[in-house]
């Protein structure tokens, strides 16, 4: 028997053998759990390293993620992810940016609201031990390093809910528009919605299993926007004086 085609693909072997490093990697350390996950006297686990999720200074990551705007449904919108190279005073990164129309497609009357933008990461293939998931459980935040230039962007954290519509978000509050900063966020405090709407129960986020990451920009106010992205990680240090905790 012959295995399929999808399982010979270069990306199929590649994200395979990638875990097999990790789990070689959790299996000779004795002393430490996976992603260098430590076990409190509670039982709980806690992770004492940070786990990079989107490491735009890779450009490879760029490509793995998509735009989305409602120029999709025939808005006028217009937006851009482009991979910056590095320079003397600022690192590799990705700008999202583009510009914001509230413009109504015409012949379309069942399309009543434009005005967003939005990127994540693509759904990532199988391996070899099934779907590519991130399990940030161990850890508190999700941290970013941004350069904002002050609009009313959302974090979006999709898994591998019940609804698989489900979105849970946070607003990107930048305490220093136009300057790069670390910004964490709780995972306890992202809020579950759907298609843009709150929604209940609110149950705990399925931080077990991660499957997308992205930004939005839905406050629908005409004009240009412009979010520099550098890395995403999960973590639980605040790690330099220009971290900043985000409040739920």
């Amino acid at each position: 028997m012959r295995p399929s085609s999808h399982l010979l693909a270069p990306g199929f072997l590649s994200r395979s053998l990638d875990e097999i490093k990790r789990f070689a990697k959790i299996g000779m350390a004795s002393i430490s759990c996976w992603l260098s996950v430590a076990y409190t006297q509670e039982g709980l686990r806690t992770a004492t390293t940070p786990y990079h999720l989107l490491d735009f200074t890779n450009p490879v990551t760029a490509t793995m993620c998509k735009t989305m705007s409602d120029a999709d449904m025939g808005g006028f919108s217009k937006v851009s992810l482009d991979q910056i190279p590095a320079t003397a005073t600022e690192p590799t990164h990705v700008r999202f940016h583009g510009n914001i129309s509230i413009e109504l497609p015409p012949n379309r009357p069942q399309i009543q609201r434009t005005g967003y933008a939005a990127w994540r990461n693509k759904d990532r293939g199988p391996t070899i031990f099934g779907k590519s998931l991130w399990d940030v459980d161990p850890y508190l935040y999700l941290a970013l390093r941004v350069k904002s230039d002050g609009r009313k962007y959302f974090v979006n954290v999709q898994t591998e809910s019940i609804e698989y519509t489900d979105i849970h978000q946070h607003r990107l509050y930048a305490q220093r528009p136009g300057e790069w900063e670390t910004l964490l966020i709780s995972w306890s405090d992202f809020v579950r919605t759907n298609y843009g709407q709150v929604v209940e129960p609110q149950n705990e986020m399925m931080t077990q299993k991660v499957r997308t990451l992205g930004i939005g920009l839905t406050d629908r106010v005409p004009g240009p926007f412009d979010l520099c992205i550098s890395s995403m990680w999960a973590t639980n240090e605040v790690e330099d004086g220009d971290t900043h905790k985000i409040q739920g």
